[in-house]
């Protein structure tokens, strides 16, 4: 394997009625077609909790209040290394899919009917236990 960029991501845990708010990659993205939580690559100089604020507004034209860090990751892909870092969020808005992406509220157990990034799964392990 030869890693050639490492990214730090953050990615926004957003809970509502018991269901977690999930997007779908869209086309001609690395991992396109998987689910994920939204957020996104931290840009140079921000904060984590400065880039999820940032992603949440880009992807889902949503207001979002970052809470507690709940799980950092690394993962290593083909040609990258990703540092996740987990954010519970509240949204003070209502989200809408900006870039074309599908999104759902889904239960803890049908984030395990879903196909996730590896980099997600001790997460979605996390959340599924409750």
């Amino acid at each position: 394997m030869s890693v050639t960029a490492r990214i730090v991501v953050t990615a926004a845990v957003i809970k509502r009625d018991g269901r977690y708010l999930v997007t779908r990659r869209i086309k001609g993205t690395h991992l396109a077609g998987m689910w994920e939580f939204p957020g996104g690559k931290r840009e140079p100089g921000e904060t984590l909790e400065a880039s999820l604020v940032r992603e949440i507004e880009e992807e889902l034209g949503a207001s979002s209040v970052v809470r507690d860090l709940l799980l950092s990751a690394r993962h290593d892909y083909e040609t990258r290394e990703v540092e996740l870092h987990f954010f519970a969020c509240d949204l003070t808005s209502e989200p809408q899919p900006r870039l074309g992406q599908e999104i759902r509220w889904v239960t803890p157990a049908e984030l395990g009917t879903l196909e996730f990034p590896p980099a997600d799964a001790e997460l979605i392990e996390l959340l599924k236990r409750g």
